[in-house]
């Protein structure tokens, strides 16, 4: 087997709430992940020299990300060649579609793909919880982009539980000319000063029912408290969408992507050309959930 390629998907939080701060500087979390059909498309293949080589695909703007050992793919890669002491190089080929530092678990997605493509081009015989296992040292969202679809995601985001696809929907996301630190974001959250938290075991169990309806109603994101008084255009996003007949609009993870959740394709697609033709945002995609 002399190359591999793979799609890696983003992901948007349908529910997100934040528990507390751990004594180690992490936050105990509570999400309802669920997989899109936005990707970019990671090529691994054997190459000669024993070394690492990743670069960006020339067609697609991989303008901003590093090509070098600080990307998680590489690491990724460095990872499971020190670990089984793979003496063959692998040259890897990213094509970029998800946003940038988006709140959509881009890097993340990457890194899992970049896992999983490595335990099939060397036959490493890994299972999905051992990939998983190893993916939660690079990044918590790792996991969950390793095993994908509908998922509870608890503790730092490594605690999975797989749950009934999200009946089928479109999703119009949109993410604004700006970047997000989650550290920023997670750094400036007060936890006990929450006006609120979303009802995550009511999403789960309208997950469970099939009731789209029942996951619209409990919709919410903490971190909304922190992104959006430092960035308001997120705010104007999400009132587009919902005055173009968005049934719910919520911003992904850290932000600064919003997502909306429509009842047709048309109203979804007016909504599309109504925020880009303000100028809030040109990063924008119609796609749908994904098992």
């Amino acid at each position: 087997m002399g190359e591999i390629v793979l799609q890696a998907y983003a992901k948007i939080n349908l529910g997100l709430d934040v528990l507390r701060k751990r004594e180690d500087g992490y936050h105990e979390v509570k999400m309802i992940m669920q997989r899109i059909s936005l990707a970019d498309t990671l090529v691994l293949r054997k190459c000669p020299g024993g070394g690492i080589l990743l670069q960006g695909d020339t067609e697609t703007d991989a303008s901003g990300v590093p090509m070098d050992a600080s990307n998680l793919v590489y690491r990724a890669i460095q990872m499971l060649k020190e670990e089984f002491q793979l003496e063959e190089g692998v040259e890897a080929v990213l094509s970029k579609r998800i946003p940038v530092a988006a709140g959509m678990a881009g890097g993340s997605a990457d890194a899992a793909a970049a896992l999983k493509g490595m335990n099939q081009l060397f036959s490493l015989g890994l299972s999905e919880q051992e990939l998983r296992d190893r993916g939660v040292k690079l990044g918590a969202d790792i996991p969950y982009c390793i095993m994908g679809g509908t998922a509870l995601s608890e503790g730092i985001g490594e605690r999975l539980t797989p749950l009934p696809p999200l009946p089928s929907c479109h999703i119009l996301i949109a993410k604004p000319p700006v970047s997000v630190s989650t550290a920023f974001v997670y750094g400036n959250l007060r936890v006990d000063e929450l006006p609120e938290h979303p009802d995550i075991d009511g999403m789960t169990e309208a997950i469970r029912q099939g009731s789209l309806q029942g996951v619209i109603d409990r919709m919410g994101n903490v971190l909304e408290t922190v992104t959006i008084p430092a960035y308001p255009e997120i705010a104007v996003i999400k009132s587009i969408m919902l005055e173009y007949g968005a049934e719910r609009s919520l911003m992904s993870g850290s932000g600064p992507t919003v997502f909306g959740i429509f009842p047709d394709e048309a109203k979804a697609m007016q909504a599309e050309q109504a925020i880009r033709k303000a100028g809030y945002a040109e990063q924008t995609y119609l796609v749908q959930p994904l098992l």
